[in-house]
């Protein structure tokens, strides 16, 4: 073991450290160099070149077992499974996962809908004239978190958030409070959304109506209405 790891580590290291370090002679080294490799190493090596070319053939969306079914029915390699994971993992080979598509927007529901204030346009003169909001998700390793933003189109920057693993109307109240305790807005306000059923919902409508903002929903089916997504990216303000 200790001249199979220095062998991978020539390109990096001068050989004479390395065998300094792990306690063994340069002579040894090349001695073990010289000897043929084992059945049991070269039967290892052949399932390495098999699993190799089998990931390279599914664009590297093959994971180790996907590539030991392959193996096994198409090319005709026995092999077990953990053979398989270890020398993918010793090549630094792993599948590609196919993103999941998670909707954030349900505007199939019978809460009222507000007319279409902003009709496109973004633009404002001045802070807490009109804010816009939206959900989005943050892929997790197994799992998601939902994400509610409340931003400002004067200076294009978040001023309200809210994190949750679950995408109801709590959620969008939770970033609208932040907006409003961050910002403390006076005077006439538009908040603009989507018309998925979080913002449409009796409690999200109810805290608009209770610090006097006025609501605004994109029309159904037009993603120019809410073309503001790219903002999300911005600095917390």
């Amino acid at each position: 073991m200790r001249y199979a790891w220095i062998h991978t580590q020539r390109d990096c290291y001068p050989l004479q450290l390395l065998c300094r370090v792990l306690q063994v002679s340069r002579s040894g080294y090349y001695a073990w160099r010289r000897r043929e490799p084992s059945a049991r190493a070269q039967r290892r090596q052949e399932i390495a070149r098999a699993a190799q070319r089998s990931h390279g053939d599914s664009h590297g969306i093959y994971g180790y077992r996907r590539v030991h079914r392959d193996l096994i029915e198409d090319r005709q390699i026995a092999c077990c499974r953990e053979t398989v994971r270890h020398v993918m993992g010793d090549l630094g080979l792993r599948g590609k996962h196919q993103r999941r598509f998670i909707k954030t927007t349900d505007s199939n529901h019978a809460e009222p809908i507000a007319t279409n204030r902003l009709q496109r346009d973004f633009t404002a003169t001045r802070p807490n004239q009109k804010w816009v909001a939206d959900i989005t998700y943050i892929r997790l390793a197994e799992d998601w978190l939902y994400l509610a933003v409340v931003l400002d189109c004067f200076s294009r920057r978040i001023v309200g958030w809210s994190l949750s693993r679950t995408i109801d109307a709590a959620l969008v109240c939770a970033a609208l409070e932040m907006a409003l305790r961050r910002r403390g807005p006076h005077g006439e306000l538009v908040h603009h959304s989507d018309r998925g059923v979080q913002y449409a919902s009796q409690a999200f409508r109810d805290r608009l109506t209770r610090e006097g903002l006025t609501m605004s929903m994109s029309r159904k089916g037009d993603p120019w209405d809410n073309d503001y997504g790219p903002w999300c990216t911005s600095l917390v303000a």
